[in-house]
């Protein structure tokens, strides 16, 4: 197998030269450098990439952490990442946590022994000081408001969004008004904003039209199982649009007015309206800033879509 020696001896020009050639280093006339890759494609010379990436210090590979590998949250965020980090040459490798702490920690510390350029964190449980301290390392995006700490990141007003959706129900005439959600309040700063804006608007939580822990269209089968036991009830607010779809298997639209989570192609299918937060606009908006100056935020507007009127 040919070496970087090989193709210096046989081109006339030195080691230097040909391995300015080979991590495309600027100062090489464009003469010597055809000259060059004319011979490393007569040898069939593959360079070798880890070498050349300790080189320049760059691989244009990122990471990904998110919580689930197959969820329709993660599918459209991620979708957008992909979508930008391959008209910009990156490479992407994802990581499923299961929201386990110790695993977020080890892919952390992959991304300090420089596993990546760099790391997008979609959804997480380790704290926000425990990510800061990685970031003298390598640049970090997250997709939630970061508050205080100095970390980058592209937030959605999940709170606005969700209190604007309660306001206008309230003003409709709708009363009884059920609602899922993922995680519980104490494992999730989401669902903690959903339950406080659905408080605030109708005046109280009322735990009976409240489900928890439901992420799944098989988890919104047993919702809707349990909704249709319960009398006058007028809307249903879900936290996904899959979700609902179960719902909708148990619970009938014409009846009770469901409502899902970020435009997936069910909420299309079946015709009921959803919030949607343009999660694959919030994939895009993190992979630009991973290659931004550090500590700047970015909130993707959200917008609701009515259907089934």
């Amino acid at each position: 197998m040919a070496n970087i020696r090989d193709i210096a001896k046989l081109s006339g020009y030195s080691v230097a030269t040909v391995s300015r050639v080979i991590n495309n280093h600027p100062y090489v006339s464009e003469e010597k450098r055809k000259h060059i890759q004319k011979i490393m494609q007569e040898l069939d010379y593959i360079p070798n990439v880890k070498a050349r990436d300790l080189s320049t210090g760059i691989s244009k590979h990122i990471a990904v952490m998110i919580p689930f590998a197959n969820h329709p949250y993660t599918d459209k965020i991620v979708s957008g990442i992909l979508t930008a980090a391959f008209n910009d040459g990156y490479k992407v490798t994802l990581l499923p946590t299961n929201y386990n702490p110790e695993i977020e920690k080890q892919y952390l510390d992959a991304l300090a022994a420089k596993a990546w350029d760099g790391m997008i964190i979609t959804s997480k449980k380790i704290s926000f000081e425990v990510i800061a301290r990685y970031l003298k390392y390598a640049p970090i995006v997250c997709c939630e408001d970061t508050g205080h700490f100095p970390i980058s990141c592209v937030s959605i007003n999940r709170e606005q969004s969700f209190t604007e959706l309660f306001t206008s129900l309230t003003q409709q005439g709708y009363k009884k008004i059920g609602l899922v959600v993922g995680r519980t309040e104490k494992e999730s700063a989401s669902t903690g904003v959903v339950l406080r804006a659905y408080g605030k608007v109708l005046g109280m939580l009322d735990n009976s039209l409240i489900i928890r822990n439901c992420r799944t269209y098989e988890d919104g089968l047993k919702a809707g199982n349990y909704f249709s036991t319960i009398n006058d009830l007028e809307v249903i607010v879900t936290n996904g649009d899959d979700v609902a779809a179960g719902i909708l298997q148990h619970v009938s639209s014409a009846k009770v007015k469901v409502i899902g989570e970020e435009n997936l192609l069910s909420s299309q299918l079946l015709n009921f309206s959803t919030i949607d937060h343009r999660l694959d606009k919030c994939g895009e908006a993190a992979f630009a800033l991973l290659l931004k100056e550090p500590n700047q935020t970015v909130t993707i507007p959200y917008r609701f879509i009515e259907r089934g009127t």
